[in-house]
């Protein structure tokens, strides 16, 4: 059975001045994806997919390096646009990811809305899933927009309590049913 494996970005360079979309793996988070690599270079990965966002670009061009594996940049697979908020302090910014998964038909101060982000993200993921021939796809995304697919492919509310616990997880599903297999676990 072949598999998609949903893989968020681990730890980044927090810059206030940066865009969002800009930041970068910052040194624990190339080390953890490193480390995946290792264990995605044994899977049977042969396509990965990213977000253009550039943390998830660094992430998968990681997990490619060893079996110099194609990746593929979509749009589509970028975070939840946050842009009419920009940078909000962690506290400021937990509060509105509550928001944003509490009430995901309604805009958190301009946000995308959960509804339409999670449209988007099962829009690209089932396109790509049934354009894939090979063996495991690899998808580098995002921890909100992740989370939105297993609830989307899980039949589930959209909810936080399906969020990761934290930067650089993954999920895995059956490719060709795209069911999830199992939830949330660390890349390292």
């Amino acid at each position: 059975m072949a598999r998609l494996l949903v893989v968020t970005h681990p730890e980044v360079t927090v810059d206030p001045e940066t865009p969002v979309t800009e930041w970068g793996l910052n040194a624990r988070g190339r080390h953890r994806a490193e480390t995946f690599a290792a264990s995605v270079a044994k899977s049977g990965v042969s396509h990965i997919w990213a977000s253009a966002e550039r943390k998830a670009r660094e992430t998968a061009d990681i997990l490619a390096a060893p079996r110099s594996l194609p990746v593929t940049i979509d749009p589509d697979l970028g975070e939840n646009d946050r842009s009419a908020t920009g940078f909000l302090p962690p506290p400021e910014f937990e509060a509105a990811a509550d928001a944003f998964f509490a009430q995901p038909m309604d805009s958190f101060c301009g946000w995308e809305r959960a509804i339409d982000a999670q449209s988007r993200i099962l829009g690209a993921t089932r396109r790509i899933a049934a354009d894939h021939r090979g063996h495991d796809l690899a998808i580098v995304t995002h921890g909100a927009v992740g989370t939105l697919l297993w609830c989307a492919l899980m039949q589930s509310p959209i909810d936080r309590s399906h969020d990761q616990p934290g930067q650089g997880h993954y999920w895995t599903a059956d490719l060709e049913t795209l069911r999830p297999l199992h939830g949330w676990r660390s890349i390292t």
